[in-house]
């Protein structure tokens, strides 16, 4: 059948502009595109997030357990009692805080009590049993005997459970300091400790001190079979308090609440406890320490002092009983014994004002007040001592010498008594000193752990897996530059979709069986499944066949794609039955001269075809077959030939057409694909009309380009596109324009 030249050609119904509503969609996120893609990708979404899920959990189950201990202490504030305007007392809370919490607490992470921690507690020298990696360590955790776990797989050099070590005392040489040692238990309680290198340092046995040249150790307790290895380690001391300060915590519990909160963090649960008593003890007695340094200091002050005053004290009572002894025993008079108790009050009282004019210089100058007034009662009581003096000069020299040593004697006396009770009185003082800080709560070790919150890591894990699933899927899609949707055809290369076939899964196994040799006569979809969605596009594609055939100076139909596994026979085999169901005559032309096989489908053997017609080697009436579906017959390859492009560039090739369609309403020809290929660009000179199909996610939308351009190249035009492969269940989950898609079946 020819087409009439002068026919008037209608004006092509494809969609080269779009509409408001479907451009404007593009400004939106499409939930229901979203919704499609990850159903799309749900199971590697599931896989990611499974495999992230798992990841967790063995991360949970290697991960060593921290347990936290925690005490508390209390920091009384004296500021407020020791001194200060009683006016501002009131206003102190507007003020700020009067409170010194915050310099103990950097007190509490000092050096000098860490250092004191680590030297008390031995922190310098670390001794760890030698776990495999990874599973090692989870495995010897769960170990519940009280001997150690038998050794698996074989591998007895390690520790699975139930081994213990203590190292009292670890000398190494500088150059082994902070590098880990090797300590293999032996037989009997010896042991071998091997450098890096795997030299042998030194040799012992367990509560023996070992001794070599370059490292020195006492073990006093090893419980292991023998071989199993150990790691030792000597670690210089600011590295230990280091250590110590990073897992320790010290914070005031509330504001002003004068209570500070510790806490220290390890894998050992009572070391943790141990760990922080031992901060606390030491923070608590360098704190009574310094409340005694005053009293220390003036206490030996003053011990110094009593030495020289007790021999003051025995030279002038010396020197006063040689003078009474040499003048016959002087006895002083009531007069001078007045003068004398005078004289000595007076000193007594300079010497106590003196003091405590020494005591308010430390707070104070010269000038203030309080210093100014013990130094004109200082100056008033040497004057009246000065008056003294004169009443003494009145007196016999007799008298006089012997109240000057009489006097020397008292003093000397009171001096060395109020020295000797003030020294007591500090001794008192010191054995009783409190410091303003004690412990309230001593440190106490949960019974669970705080760390791995395995509960936590779980979720985490998914929430990480769904997140990284999620960007792979975002990168899948960004990387694929493919084209998915028709409607991106139409856009971009201004061409109609005639159809959208949805993909078939009745077709994916019709093809296997094919393949398989096990397809037998009318292995056909639409003759085995004629309500699948796919038959029904190919329906619409009947119908609207016939705007592609419009101005065509005949009725044949190409069928291409741009590359092999695109559907192209499907869709000219499944097109000629709906056609031929419809009352059309029509005849499939396979000039596939290079793996054709359509006549599979219909169980036609391959034959003499288009090659043999070409050649002259068969006629027209012996290479066209009858078929299994009514008014559909088709034309094989043939013998395959050697040279497929000239075969069909032989002038019988046009003949043989152009004698086909005299025979039939519609003619299909089904060819390789054009960009693998020149045959489709020889064949689409010679027929009506250029169908490509392309096959969703399959092509990038230059390819489908490229494909259009070979044809232009080579004086053929594409009329348009088959959509084929197109997943319908994404559609349903698109909500606007773009999402509609029918189903409408028939059912009994």
């Amino acid at each position: 059948m020819r087409r009439d030249p002068a026919t008037t050609a209608q004006p092509e119904a494809g969609p080269n502009t779009r509409s408001a509503a479907a451009r404007g969609n593009d400004d939106f996120i499409n939930l229901g595109e979203i919704i499609a893609v990850l159903l799309e990708y749900k199971w590697l979404i599931l896989a990611i997030g499974t495999f992230a899920v798992l990841v967790g959990g063995v991360v949970a189950f290697v991960s060593t357990p921290i347990y936290r201990a925690d005490a508390l202490v209390q920091v009384e504030d004296k500021k407020s009692a020791k001194g200060g305007l009683a006016a501002l007392r009131d206003v102190e809370a507007v003020l700020g805080d009067t409170t010194s919490v915050a310099a103990e607490l950097e007190i509490l992470r000092s050096r000098m009590i860490l250092g004191r921690v680590v030297d008390r507690l031995n922190l310098t020298v670390r001794a760890q049993p030698h776990h495999l990696p990874v599973f090692g360590r989870a495995l010897a955790r769960r170990h519940a005997g009280v001997e150690p776990a038998a050794p698996l797989f074989g591998l007895s050099g390690y520790a699975w459970g139930g081994e213990r070590i203590a190292v009292q005392s670890l000398e190494v040489a500088p150059y082994l300091m902070s590098e880990p040692l090797t300590l293999v238990a032996g037989d009997n309680g010896s042991y071998s400790v091997f450098d890096d290198a795997g030299t042998l340092l030194v040799s012992g046995r367990v509560g023996e001190p070992a001794s070599a040249e370059h490292v020195s150790v006492f073990v006093a307790e090893l419980v292991a079979r023998p071989d199993t290895r150990f790691i030792l380690s000597r670690i210089a001391h600011t590295s230990a308090i280091a250590a110590l300060r990073e897992n320790l915590e010290v914070r005031e519990r509330a504001r002003q609440s004068n209570v500070i909160e510790a806490a220290f963090s390890g894998p050992d649960r009572a070391l943790a406890a141990s760990i922080l008593n031992e901060v606390l003890n030491a923070y608590v007695r360098q704190n009574v320490e310094y409340r005694s340094a005053e009293a220390e200091s003036t206490l030996a002050f003053l011990e110094a002092q009593l030495p020289e005053l007790k021999g003051q004290l025995d030279t002038a009572e010396a020197a006063y009983n040689e003078y009474r002894q040499s003048r016959g025993s002087v006895d002083l008079t009531l007069e001078t014994q007045s003068v004398l108790r005078s004289v000595v009050e007076a000193d007594n009282e300079i010497v106590a004002l003196q003091q405590k004019r020494e005591e308010l210089r430390q707070r104070f100058t010269s000038e203030h007040p309080q210093v100014i007034a013990v130094d004109a009662q200082i100056s008033r009581l040497r004057n009246r001592r000065a008056s003294f003096e004169g009443n003494v000069s009145r007196l016999p020299e007799t008298q006089q010498v012997a109240l000057q040593l009489r006097r020397d004697v008292e003093v000397a006396t009171a001096l060395y008594t109020n020295l000797l009770n003030s020294a007591q009185q500090l001794r008192v003082a010191r054995a009783g000193t409190v410091g303003d800080v004690r412990v309230i709560d001593s440190a106490v070790t949960a019974q669970r752990p705080v760390a791995p919150r395995k509960a936590l890591i779980l979720l985490l894990s998914g929430v990480l897996g769904l997140l990284g699933a999620l960007g792979t899927v975002w990168a899948i899609r960004a990387l694929r530059v493919v084209v998915e949707d028709p409607q991106t055809i139409e856009r971009e290369l201004a061409l109609p979709v005639y159809a959208t076939v949805p993909a078939s899964k009745a077709e994916e196994g019709i093809e296997r069986r094919i393949l398989r040799g096990r397809g037998g006569k009318g292995e056909l979809l639409a003759l085995v499944s004629p309500d699948d969605d796919a038959m029904e596009s190919l329906r619409s594609l009947r119908t609207t066949l016939h705007f592609a055939l419009l101005g065509a100076e005949s009725g044949s139909v190409l069928i291409t794609g741009p590359a092999p596994g695109v559907g192209k026979s499907f869709v000219t085999k499944n097109l000629g039955a709906v056609l031929a169901q419809a009352g059309k005559r029509v005849i499939i032309v396979d000039a596939d001269l290079r793996k054709g096989h359509i006549n599979k489908a219909f169980g036609v053997p391959r034959g003499l075809g288009v090659s043999d017609y070409i050649m002259g080697k068969a006629t027209l009436e012996v290479i066209v077959k009858p078929t299994a579906v009514e008014n559909l017959h088709m034309v094989t390859t043939g013998l395959i030939p050697p040279n497929p492009s000239e075969l069909l560039m032989h002038p019988q090739f046009a003949n043989m057409l152009a004698a086909l369609e005299d025979r039939c309403d519609v003619l299909l020809v089904d060819a390789p694909p054009i960009l693998a290929v020149s045959d489709a660009a020889i064949i689409g000179r010679m027929v009506g009309a250029t169908l490509l199909v392309a096959r969703a996610g399959r092509h990038p939308i230059r390819e489908l380009e490229q494909a259009v351009k070979r044809f232009e190249h080579g004086g053929a035009a594409v009329k348009g596109f088959v959509f084929n492969g197109f997943d319908t269940r994404r559609q349903r989950h698109r909500f606007g324009y773009e999402g509609y898609h029918y189903q409408y079946k028939y059912k009994s």
